[in-house]
């Protein structure tokens, strides 16, 4: 996990997968700001791509205490989970380590609490999400 990703596979079609993924935020008050839909994207211009899509979400309450510690953090926020087809046909659920964030950005020990809370929910939302 060098790169900071973390993926786990589903046990659901990507569109079941999707459902499962807005049913878990709306049940935790998380916003969901978008949903890119890559594959509709490549599409419209003629290219043939997977399902792919992205979904981001968040609250000011899990991000602002590191963006309070560095400001940059807030490149990498809110915070996204890409639900997509890999060439076997089998669903992943991928998302970044808020740790690997964390590092990216310098967070000190100051942070260290947001970001074990913030990796603690997006662990159960994937679990939840795929199982």
């Amino acid at each position: 996990m060098s790169n900071g990703l973390i993926t786990t596979t589903s046990r659901h079609s990507v569109s079941e997968t999707l459902a499962r993924l807005r049913a878990a935020l709306k049940q935790r008050e998380l916003t969901m700001f978008a949903q890119i839909d890559h594959a509709a994207g490549a599409a419209s211009v003629g290219l043939v791509l997977r399902p792919t899509t992205v979904v981001i979400f968040g609250n000011p309450k899990g991000g602002t205490p590191l963006m309070q510690e560095a400001q940059t953090v807030g490149i990498d926020l809110p915070l996204k989970m890409l639900v997509w087809e890999d060439g076997f046909g089998r669903v992943q659920l991928s998302y970044n380590d808020v740790a690997w964030i964390a590092q990216r950005h310098g967070l000190g020990a100051a942070g260290a609490p947001a970001v074990a809370a913030l990796n603690a929910a997006l662990a159960a939302i994937a679990r939840e999400v795929t199982a």
